[in-house]
């Protein structure tokens, strides 16, 4: 395997949308506390006497929502500003991001993905289940802003949910032809979702790049990110594709990550829930942070047996404790 080096970073399982495929209609979420969320020292105190020790240096922030954290600029500002931070990056929905776009990139950081699972805004507003309340032109007000501030890579994140957003995925790709962005379509994850779209709940990414062949062509990318996306690009355009096909291609061998939730559990597998972490309570309990370092290594060393043999064993029953909002992505 990769070298685990990167984490990605729930800072609050709260959002101001709520996606089928993050946040199933009719389930009922148990917020998280504000008091059992991690606090901001608690964070930094991980990151920086526990995390970057043992190896990480790349952070991802996500949520639910980040940009819905208090202070989120300030934690920004505090982790980009670590020596030892290679990288920093955000995903968000972009719907608050327009005024906030310059500050961040102030504050050190250099690039976002941003959900886009629509360009048609009824579509879109469908899938984040908006209950009446337009959300598509402030998202698309919140990418152009970022594109202007300079983030690069700009990303733009799309589930395929099929006979909803499938018909798009040409038009989806064609943002990349003009400008710099980087269109990354997601196989649906059924993590607490199973049933939400039917028998066929996912499409294969290769059924997607078979239909971008055709239209335009496609070619392998010169370009290669931090994560698992086969990259690809239309002839002469500006931004690439990226396939993430967590559920038709398995690219456990090309993990490099872990997820640290709100609230402080550390999940080394996102397709499972065996070997977490609650870090936040040993913190709170007084267990020493070289201590925390121990049992993160471990974890580390063990990390490809979870990948590997207990790949399925949430997919297989079903059966998960939290949704893709509870997790952090």
């Amino acid at each position: 395997m990769n070298q685990v080096d990167y984490l990605r970073i729930s800072l609050i399982d709260r959002c101001n949308f709520r996606c089928q495929y993050c946040m199933p209609e009719g389930a009922e979420l148990d917020y998280i506390l504000k008091q059992q969320l991690l606090t901001d020292k608690e964070l930094l105190t991980l990151i920086e006497e526990v995390f970057i020790p043992v190896g990480f240096t790349r952070f991802r922030l996500t949520g639910g929502e980040p940009l819905l954290r208090p202070r989120v600029v300030e934690l920004v500002k505090a982790i980009a500003s670590l020596p030892q931070t290679q990288d920093l990056s955000m995903t968000t929905n972009g719907f608050l991001l327009a005024p906030m776009a310059q500050n961040l990139y102030d504050a050190g950081l250099r690039r976002v993905n941003i959900s886009l699972d629509s360009l048609d805004p009824d579509t879109f507003d469908q899938i984040i289940n908006n209950r009446g309340r337009p959300r598509w032109e402030q998202v698309w007000q919140g990418i152009h802003a970022a594109y202007r501030v300079g983030f690069d890579p700009l990303k733009l994140n799309v589930v395929v949910i099929p006979d909803v957003n499938d018909d798009e995925v040409l038009d989806l790709a064609a943002l990349t032809i003009d400008k710099q962005w980087h269109v990354r379509f997601i196989e649906f994850m059924p993590i607490g979702n199973s049933q939400l779209f039917g028998d066929r709940s996912w499409i294969p990414s290769e059924e997607l790049r078979q239909r971008i062949r055709q239209r335009w062509g496609l070619t392998e990318s010169q370009v290669r990110g931090n994560g698992p996306a086969d990259v690809f690009q239309i002839p002469g355009a500006k931004g690439t594709l990226g396939f993430i096909s967590q559920m038709s291609e398995c690219f456990c061998d090309r993990c490099n990550r872990m997820r640290l939730s709100a609230d402080g559990w550390l999940r080394p597998c996102l397709l499972n829930e065996t070997n977490q972490i609650d870090l936040k309570t040993a913190l709170r309990t007084g267990i020493s942070t070289a201590k925390l370092r121990e049992q993160v290594r471990d974890l580390l060393a063990i990390k490809p047996d979870i990948n590997f043999k207990q790949r399925y064993s949430g997919t297989e029953t079903g059966v998960y404790t939290r949704t893709m909002s509870q997790i952090g992505g």
